[in-house]
């Protein structure tokens, strides 16, 4: 492949493959030093290969045991771990990650490789009592067939893990769709499954040009071999991919953007208040759908606790995560710092109070928190996916709770208060799927049930909730006796 960066090949039936028509795209890093990766450009008819590979490799994998399975997900851990070098590397070539993202990526990377190999004997139904006499009925959990995953760049090993392990270790065989922004650090997750000696077809990846992701995704969603699909991402895209698996009638999970508010009570431990909402706010410089877009305080505690912020605030900078280790890295192109600077300005504009410089041109923005943030303002509602976080104020809970599920997301949030029955009774009255008292909004445990509602999406992964999405359930009886049938 020519055009510079990280050669990066189709993973389709075992074998690194060029895409059909010899295509490639290149990813240009968000730090303008050149190419960060030159990929291969799957076509239509490589999407199709891709499925058919899997679903020939399917019998196979789904009647083998599930501590072979378990062997094979835990020897990926291990790989992935010994890889660790080269996922920080290609992430922060072709997103900006800094260091200490990157590291952590790989680090819940493998712990879902484990969680999803601690699962392979939990793919269980049960018995249930029949009316019949000498009848004997139970339900049985069956791998759903291939799966396809579409992961994102933000969090691209945990994300691109998360899109597959489940479902390996529930017995389906899959089919990653890789990021465009992010094609070598995906692939990177086919050559570690690779090295851990799964069977050739079981996990296959790929991936497009930007201008092909519409038809690669359209193929793959309506292949017949395809039978479970799983999507993160923006809501724009996740209603894209949800109509297209409704016209096929095939389930979809989706997760997908987040509007994270963390509320804070006037009962709350300010500064550990400060210290998760400075994480939650600006790890990854914004770029998780769990970032704490939206910091409610409480009148008796805001002055405080802004004037705490706004030190943890100012000593978040921006460097090139390859240079060395600031808290922040880059933002992952040109096009979402100008969007970035551009809410910053509307907001700024309509009489929000900016703690923070901005600088006017590059992708190394520093965090930014905007004060006295208010609805005319585009960004109260707009996800922000960036290094800017927004502080509104409220009289008491129940002002606090309006302003928190005043957002058509509704995927994770926080409370802080010490008090924590009151805590409790504001925590189950946010409308998300998730919910940390005295915690950052930004949690994530292989073994947890992760997913939102509203706008954010539908569906559960993780632990015994993932098991539930990526098999079918079926019902059995076996009759010992002599019915009796009325004709």
């Amino acid at each position: 492949m020519s055009g510079g960066g990280l050669p990066v090949a189709l993973l389709i039936d075992g074998a690194d493959r060029p895409a059909s028509h010899g295509a490639t795209f290149t990813r240009h890093g968000p730090l303008g030093d050149g190419p960060a990766s030159t990929a291969a450009a799957a076509s239509v008819e490589d999407a199709a290969a891709a499925a058919e590979a899997a679903q020939a490799a399917l019998p196979a994998w789904a009647a083998l045991g599930p501590n072979a399975r378990r062997r094979l997900l835990l020897a990926a851990a291990d790989a992935m771990e010994a890889r660790a070098g080269d996922f920080v590397a290609a992430m922060a070539a072709e997103t900006g990650a800094s260091a200490g993202w990157a590291g952590f990526n790989v680090h819940l990377g493998a712990s879902l490789l484990r969680e999803a190999a601690a699962l392979t004997t939990q793919v269980k139904g049960e018995t249930i009592p029949s009316d019949r006499p000498g009848c004997h009925a139970m339900t049985l959990r069956r791998p759903a067939g291939v799966v396809l995953g579409i992961a994102p760049w933000n969090a691209p090993v945990i994300l691109g893990v998360r899109a597959i392990a489940t479902p390996l270790a529930c017995g389906n065989t899959v089919v990653l769709k890789a990021s465009e922004h992010c094609p070598a650090t995906h692939r990177l997750i086919g050559t570690v499954l690779q090295e851990a000696g799964f069977p050739a077809g079981v996990v296959n990846v790929l991936s497009n040009a930007p201008e092909d992701a519409g038809a690669v995704v359209a193929a793959l969603v309506r292949h017949k071999a395809v039978r479970r699909i799983n999507f993160t991402g923006s809501t724009r895209v996740g209603r894209i991919i949800a109509g297209l698996a409704a016209q096929e009638l095939k389930p979809c999970l989706l997760e997908l953007g987040g509007k994270a508010p963390l509320i804070v009570l006037d009962d709350a431990d300010v500064e550990a208040a400060v210290a998760a909402a400075g994480f939650g706010a600006f790890m990854n410089s914004g770029q998780i759908c769990m970032s704490t877009e939206r910091i409610i305080l409480q009148g008796g505690i805001a002055d405080a606790f802004v004037a705490l912020f706004r030190q943890k605030v100012a000593s978040l900078h921006a460097a090139d995560p390859r240079q060395g280790a600031a808290p922040l890295g880059s933002v992952v192109d040109e096009a979402t710092a100008d969007r970035i600077r551009h809410l910053i300005a509307d907001a700024r504009a309509k009489g929000a109070v900016v703690y923070g410089e901005v600088p006017a041109t590059g992708t190394l923005l520093p965090a930014i928190a905007l004060d006295h943030v208010t609805p005319e303002m585009a960004i109260y509602a707009e996800e922000s996916f960036g290094p800017v976080t927004t502080i509104l104020r409220a009289a008491d809970d129940e002002e606090a709770l309006r302003l928190a599920n005043d957002t058509e997301y509704g995927l994770t949030s926080a409370v802080f208060g010490r008090d924590l029955a009151r805590a409790l009774s504001v925590a189950e009255r946010i409308e998300a799927g998730m919910c940390h008292i005295n915690g950052a909004t930004v949690h994530d445990e292989a073994q947890m049930p992760f997913g939102g509602t509203k706008a954010s999406g539908y569906g559960r992964f993780g632990g015994e909730a993932g098991i539930a999405e990526f098999t079918e359930l079926k019902w059995l009886t076996i009759d010992t006796g002599t019915p009796h049938w009325p004709i």
